[in-house]
């Protein structure tokens, strides 16, 4: 009977007889209660299975292994752990082994009460039994791998789960995809939501936030708005979480206009929530609309959306920056009524310095926030009798020094000059001085400005009382750098380092990189003297840019022994110190040692660049090694290495240079338009004289009128080309034509299209039309000694002695050679 109601699901009437059969003390058999526990649970009447187990165990009737897995689903369901755990240990000693389904309910259990050993442990167990885990355990297993930042494991379960076909859900996707976020493994986790969207399987806008945020964090705002539009058009943009999400992506990109339609839209679905306000706030202000900031704080206070401490932080900047006294107050009294702020030391503080209540400060290390808001409000307001308060009470404080000096940081960093010398003043009336860093800022603020001499008031006034010197040093190079008064900042340190003083290695090469960008490369030799003479420490970066000055003013030599003082006093080259070197030897002409810099760099496993494939492409193609430069083309596309526009140039003039391999330049071309990159002025020109190269002169002229439709810049230079393949082919009409088209196109021909042209009619014996063409351009080659010499030449071809003898004069009076060995109609 007992059975029968448990099949036809009659609970009331089953639980009814059941007490009628133990008043009779009749005790049913473990069977009968396996029917009736079975039925219960799935109505999910876990409790009544309870009370079931407790009279079966009271009766002393012996469970079964399908007894135990119903009650342990039951104990664990209906929150009764610490049993759940105790009956699954007596299941375990009576010799069961326990089911799948049982072994995932605990292991969840332990995963959500934090026992994630427990976890794990269970989970070994199971494996141990030769059990597969199904998709649930393998999500509870992966969740607390992901919170105990144990990524390795979780891919490594990940992995298994491949392994035996257990099928992930969209859950599981997405936190692989979160897990290879945080390993940095970005192409990883956009494979894997491109996986979830072949299998059809991406529906839930957890997965799809999920990846905008991981490409948010490798800094690709524009994949992840791509995936929050992806998102949209499939109408799953509907929760505050996704629109608070596309907030973000437009809120890092700086689009004000999308990030203010997306925070309405936001509000449109539920109160905005902190962070989205926070982020609203913060573009407001980056972008220096601070009215509208204002107005966005008035408005989520209006609409009483709920403060959380950052946010409270935020505005209060805002309110600190324009002296809004009142406003704060009524914030903060609104705020201290709350549960949030109740505790709140930043509340606390705040309210005492708006209302001048001294008697019970807060320790300053545990508010060190509030005392900077403090001083700004105040000094924002102009109330510098309130700030120097405030400012007495802070630096009798252990660290309150510390914070003014952060607060003076803060002014300078954001330019705010009469905040910061209104600061900078109080805190000196105090007997006091900011520490070296807040100076230094200081001083790189005046130089920004352009106030020089106010920086090397500062300067002098507080660097004999400054511990670390070295960062005013180096703020008062900057200063002079930023002023463009390159000669003071190389005398400033040429003084500096005769006193025995340190100057810090970004200093140094900010002086040689500057003195070498404005010409003084005399003065930029002299002080990498200086500073190998005085034994200063450098570093890498240091002694790169050292490397790049000599490179830049020629002395390859000094530039090559720097690379060797380096590697002696085992300073690691970077990849730059192996590309500048790369440079430094092919200009040198010295191939051998510029692949060995080259292989050097593979060999420390240092991964090399587009830039340094680049170079020693160009430096191959400079020595006509046409097979090697090719090679190490290919290879850098194995490794990887995508070319870019540049690589694309070089490699094809590399072919260009070699002679009889205009195919093999065209074919590169093409390769790059299939890649996507958009050919330049350079790659054009590298194409036409390819196709000139070749005599394939219909090519060349399409490829000018590719330029014209694309909108590439023309110059002389890619018209020259061809209009000396023609002339030299004796072709004068087509080079007449390409000139003309030249003049069409906007350009005045430069001095070697005029060359060109002129020695076309000279070698074809074209002597009137040569002749008419010198006497066009005379005026603007007055001082060219190839065309002054071929007008003699052609003057005397036609027996115009007269004409001939009036060039040679001019040409003897400006000092200019004749060339006698050009001959008419030499072809």
């Amino acid at each position: 009977m007992l059975c029968g109601y448990a099949k036809w699901g009659r609970h009331k009437a089953m639980l009814s007889f059941f007490s009628a059969v133990q008043q009779r003390g009749i005790t049913p058999s473990a069977a009968v209660f396996n029917f009736m526990i079975s039925s219960l649970q799935k109505k999910n009447l876990h409790g009544n299975v309870i009370d079931i187990w407790n009279h079966m165990i009271n009766n002393r009737v012996v469970p079964n292994h399908f007894t135990y897995t119903i009650v342990i689903a039951s104990l664990v369901k209906g929150g009764h752990a610490a049993e759940a755990i105790k009956t699954f240990k007596k299941m375990k000693s009576l010799g069961f082994v326990p089911e799948e389904v049982t072994y995932c309910l605990l292991i969840s259990l332990s995963s959500k009460i934090g026992n994630h050993d427990e976890s794990f442990g269970l989970y070994d167990e199971m494996r141990s039994h030769g059990i597969i885990p199904s998709n649930f355990t393998c999500a509870s297993l992966l969740a607390v791998y992901y919170k105990n930042e144990d990524y390795p494991k979780a891919l490594t379960l990940f992995a298994e789960m491949k392994k035996y076909k257990i099928i992930a859900d969209e859950v599981i996707y997405g936190l692989i995809i979160r897990i290879y976020g945080k390993l940095g493994l970005y192409q990883e986790a956009q494979d894997t939501f491109d996986e979830i969207e072949k299998l059809g399987m991406l529906s839930d806008e957890k997965t799809y936030t999920t990846m905008a945020q991981v490409h948010m964090s490798a800094g690709n705002t524009d994949k992840a708005l791509q995936i929050m539009e992806l998102m949209k058009s499939k109408n799953l943009l509907c929760s505050r979480y996704a629109y608070s999400v596309m907030l973000q992506c437009y809120v890092m990109m700086g689009d004000l206009p999308s990030a203010e339609d997306t925070f309405r839209s936001l509000s449109k679905v539920e109160l905005p929530d902190p962070v989205s306000c926070d982020n609203m706030l913060n573009l407001y202000m980056r972008q220096g609309l601070a009215e509208k900031a204002k107005e966005f704080i008035f408005q989520i206070r209006k609409n009483n959306v709920e403060f959380d401490e950052q946010l409270l932080k935020t505005v209060m900047k805002v309110y600190s920056k324009e002296g809004m006294v009142i406003d704060t107050e009524k914030l903060l009294e609104e705020l201290t009524t709350s549960k949030i702020f109740e505790d709140s030391k930043l509340c606390q503080t705040l309210l005492m310095a708006t209302r001048g209540t001294w008697d019970r400060w807060v320790e300053v290390e545990n508010a060190s926030t509030a005392f900077e808001l403090s001083l700004t409000l105040m000094l924002a307001d102009g109330n510098n009798e309130k700030a120097q308060e405030i400012l007495g009470t802070l630096i009798k404080a252990p660290n309150g020094l510390s914070v003014a000096s952060q607060v003076l940081k803060s002014f300078a960093r954001e330019g705010d000059i009469s905040k910061a010398e209104n600061l900078l003043e109080l805190i000196m009336k105090l007997g006091c001085n900011p520490d070296e860093s807040a100076i230094a800022h200081m001083i790189r603020l005046y130089g920004k400005q352009h106030k020089l001499r106010h920086a090397e008031k500062i300067f002098a006034t507080l660097a004999d009382s400054t511990r670390n010197v070295t960062l005013l040093y180096d703020a008062m190079i900057d200063a002079y750098n930023r002023c463009d008064k390159q000669e003071e900042a190389y005398l400033f340190y040429k003084k500096v380092i005769n006193k025995g003083s340190v100057v810090g290695p970004i200093a140094i090469s900010m002086v040689v990189n500057a003195l070498t960008n404005c010409g003084k490369y005399k003065e930029a030799e002299d002080v990498i003297h200086i500073t190998f003479e005085a034994n200063v420490e450098i570093d890498t970066v240091a002694y790169n840019t050292f490397i790049k000055a000599m490179l830049s003013t020629g002395k390859l030599n000094f530039a090559a022994s720097i690379y060797e003082r380096m590697v002696s006093l085992k300073i690691d080259p970077s990849i730059q110190t192996y590309n500048t070197m790369i440079s430094v030897y092919g200009r040198g002409r010295n191939l051998d040692k510029a692949v060995e810099m080259f292989n050097m760099a593979r060999s420390k496993e240092i991964p090399l660049d587009e830039k340094a494939y680049t170079t020693m492409i160009c430096y191959y193609g400079k020595a006509r090694k046409i097979h090697e430069a090719s090679t190490l083309f290919t290879k850098m596309q194995e490794e990887g290495i995508k070319p870019g526009q540049l690589c694309y140039s070089i490699m094809m003039n590399a072919y260009v240079s070699a002679g009889s391999y205009h195919h093999e330049a065209e074919e590169v071309f093409h390769s790059m338009q299939r890649n996507g990159i958009q050919p330049d002025t350079t790659t054009y020109l590298a194409l036409i004289r390819a196709y000139v190269m070749g005599s394939e002169y219909d090519k060349a002229e399409k490829a000018i009128t590719s330029m014209q439709n694309g909108g590439v810049a023309l110059s002389c230079a890619h018209f020259k080309v061809l209009l000396a393949g023609y002339a030299k082919n004796g072709r004068i009409k087509e080079s007449e034509r390409i000139y003309s088209d030249l003049r069409k196109a906007g350009l005045e021909p430069d001095i070697h299209c005029n060359r060109s042209m002129l020695r076309g009619y000279m070698d074809c014996g074209h002597v009137e039309e040569g002749i008419s063409f010198f006497e066009s351009i005379r005026d603007s080659v007055e001082r060219d000694k190839l065309i002054l010499s071929m007008a003699v030449h052609l003057y005397k071809s036609a027996g115009m002695e007269l004409k001939a003898e009036e060039v040679l004069r001019s040409m003897n009076s400006l000092g200019i050679r004749f060339l006698k060995r050009l001959e008419v109609g030499a072809k």
